[in-house]
């Protein structure tokens, strides 16, 4: 590689964490970037400290610790508001209703929104964990314009296949997934290799379809 030329992977990653439920999603994905060396950014809603605190034990001055820079939500004036400071993207985790509106909208109120403007201006990778349920036909529009700038929508919806034990093993196939789309292979989780044998050893079979099932 030629010197100055610096790999996306190795470009620095923005971590956004919105006031949805789901703060462990954003934690753990500074966990496992730091244990990568991977610089990471993070930014955080006034109302992600809130949530923070409800569903964990974690203090803002741990998540700081974690992350290579701290970032004020009001400090519009910072590296990664700018589209000059080079970076593989950005992954809100979790993403909540207000902050997908803001990003659909262009309408950006917080250094957390400017940067992930930022990044879809400059055709970088956008990630978005939305965290909502149920939707209404709003959600789902704002989720269009998204995906329709470049963004990627995804939901941190469990899979049942890697047979999770514990919210910690769903926590990980999240986050596994969601760095998988900055080519970071986290190995966080068990990846899907086809139909596999059965617990006791007996051949796995497909199911027949009855006619009324086809």
């Amino acid at each position: 590689m030629r010197a100055g030329v610096m790999a996306a992977s190795q470009l620095p990653i923005v971590i956004g964490i919105s006031g949805a439920s789901g703060a462990m999603l954003g934690v753990r994905a500074l966990e496992v970037l730091r244990e990568l060396g991977v610089e990471t950014h993070l930014v955080m809603s006034r109302s992600a400290q809130v949530t923070l605190a409800q569903e964990t034990d974690l203090r803002l001055a741990d998540l700081r610790a974690l992350a290579s820079e701290f970032h004020s939500i009001e400090n519009v004036g910072a590296s990664i508001a700018s589209g000059s400071f080079r970076t593989a993207g950005m992954l809100v985790a979790p993403c909540s209703i207000r902050t997908l509106s803001e990003v659909a909208t262009g309408v950006t109120s917080t250094l957390l929104t400017r940067a992930a403007d930022v990044v879809l201006k400059e055709r970088r990778r956008l990630v978005l964990l939305v965290r909502e349920t149920p939707l209404h036909l709003g959600h789902i529009r704002s989720m269009a314009s998204v995906t329709e700038m470049g963004a990627i929508v995804m939901p941190p919806v469990p899979a049942f296949y890697a047979r999770p034990r514990t919210i910690d093993d769903m926590i990980d196939h999240t986050v596994g997934r969601a760095l998988d789309l900055f080519g970071l292979d986290a190995k966080l989780s068990r990846r899907w290799s086809g139909v596999t044998k059965a617990r006791r050893g007996t051949p796995a079979t497909t199911p027949r379809l009855d006619a009324e099932d086809a």
